[in-house]
């Protein structure tokens, strides 16, 4: 059974929204999934559209799956397309290819989880999670 603690989770959230604040971004909805691709925690910013919960998992989802962050999520679904609707087919479709899934990684670089975000553009929804992740104390790797 994999696990990521709840109040880590929020703390990257807590951290994810600062960040949205001060840049100005669109309204965020910011998942948390455990080493399992398990929900830890999600939150929806007021305004944040209907899929956001979806949409945000989808890309933590993708970072999990692949073993990479969403920026070369992105980069190896353009260069094979093939391999990534394999890969979404195999996830029940659970795979959101793009920026904005940044992998969570401990202190000695172990994968611990990843965050997933979306309501801005995709390089804002990165942005927020890298800071978010930076903000609990643990190291963002967006690939």
């Amino acid at each position: 059974m994999t696990s990521f603690p709840l109040d880590q989770a929020n703390r990257i959230i807590e951290g994810a929204f600062a960040k949205a604040a001060a840049l100005g971004l669109k309204p965020l909805g910011v998942s948390v999934l455990d080493t399992g691709g398990h929900l830890v925690a999600f939150q929806r910013q007021d305004g944040a559209s209907f899929l956001r919960p979806q949409m945000s998992s989808g890309k933590a989802y993708a970072a999990l799956a692949v073993g990479m962050g969403g920026r070369r999520v992105e980069a190896v679904a353009k260069e094979r397309p093939h391999l990534t609707a394999g890969v979404s087919d195999l996830s029940g479709g659970r795979i959101l290819p793009v920026v904005g899934g940044v992998l969570i990684r401990d202190g000695s670089g172990t994968v611990i989880g990843a965050v997933g975000i979306s309501g801005d553009t995709s390089d804002n929804d990165e942005a927020a999670a890298i800071a978010g992740i930076e903000a609990a104390g643990l190291v963002a790797d967006a690939g």
